[in-house]
């Protein structure tokens, strides 16, 4: 049979679901053990399951009401529910059973504390566990890829208009409420050429360019963009005065775009733009999957080590990763 020198907080904070399932057990056997509920009470508390170890704390009192340790274990945990009344007073009743135990005066205070603030309404705090819906976009050489960072959008959920110079779209959420995306282009774009799609962790609304140039920005007044275009197709007649100087044309703006000085965040964007251009069409694959799939982490010319498996996340190490 399991002891209690099993299970104290040290050997329960270094792996709390190992130290949950080995309660488990030890308490199929000894069900009325105030300690091990207790125990596994603190167990739940770091693994964040608060209302079942309100529950084995309340059963450990009902067993052992001199237990000081039972009444701490109800305190956190009620704390956490929000339930600061009640945490305050299973809090106040352990202190005397044990006044030396320093726990029950942090955690009387830091129920005061809560106790003194104006406590906000079951809507408003589902209001503020929603978090706000992020967008984001990228382009390849035809088309402008803009990302809805939304879960479990229903694959009904999406309407949206296309327009020349506009998106607008309306997204459902999982939460039930609507979001509403409206942006105005900066280029115009091909309507009936353009499309979305519902992905289990966003929508991504493609959106079909009228040409090759390259979007300084996703959404403005729509000025013409500064990058100069040659379209192959189009070749002037020899009559023409200006025929001979298209090449020299060509040679100008390349000349003018290596000589143009760029430092930190925008010279890396022109090195992996110029390495886009210039690349295969596996070099494009490649860089595509793996920024789309490591959300942005990974960036690879390398198809076939990233054709034939998932491109993981990989943040820097002093980055947090968080999903939305």
């Amino acid at each position: 049979m399991a002891t209690e020198s099993r299970f104290p907080d040290s050997y329960i904070d270094k792996d709390p679901m190992k130290a949950l399932e080995e309660l488990n057990d030890a308490l199929l056997e000894d069900s009325d053990s105030a300690e091990f509920l207790c125990q596994r009470a603190y167990a739940h508390i770091l693994l964040k399951n608060y209302g079942c170890a309100v529950d084995d704390a309340k059963k450990a009192k009902q067993l052992r009401p001199s237990l000081p340790l039972a009444y701490l274990r109800t305190g956190v945990s009620e704390y956490h529910l929000n339930r600061y009344e009640s945490a305050h007073a299973a809090l106040a009743q352990g202190q005397q059973l044990d006044v030396t135990d320093k726990s029950f005066e942090f955690w009387i205070k830091q129920c005061e504390e809560m106790m003194r603030e104006p406590m906000q309404t079951d809507s408003e705090l589902r209001t503020l566990a929603v978090p706000p819906v992020k967008h984001d976009w990228y382009q390849t050489e035809s088309q402008v890829i803009v990302t809805v960072m939304a879960k479990n959008v229903p694959m009904d959920g999406v309407r949206v208009n296309f327009m020349e110079k506009e998106l607008s779209a309306t997204i459902q959420l999982a939460s039930g409420k609507n979001f509403n995306l409206d942006l105005q282009l900066l280029h115009a774009i091909i309507p009936h050429q353009s499309n979305f799609k519902i992905l289990s962790t966003k929508v991504e609304f493609k959106l079909k360019k009228t040409d090759g140039i390259r979007w300084e920005k996703l959404e403005g007044e729509g000025q013409e963009s500064n990058i100069k275009h040659f379209n192959p197709n189009r070749c002037p007649s020899s009559a023409d005065p200006h025929a001979c100087k298209w090449d020299k044309m060509v040679v100008d703006i390349s000349e003018e775009e290596k000589s143009e000085k760029l430092e930190g965040d925008a010279a890396l964007n022109k090195l992996f733009q110029q390495i886009y251009c210039d690349g295969t069409d596996e070099v494009k694959r490649a860089m595509n999957k793996s920024f789309m799939e490591s959300g942005g982490t990974v960036l690879s010319t390398n198809w076939v080590d990233v054709g034939k498996k998932k491109v993981e996340m990989s943040p820097p190490e002093d980055v947090e990763f968080k999903k939305y």
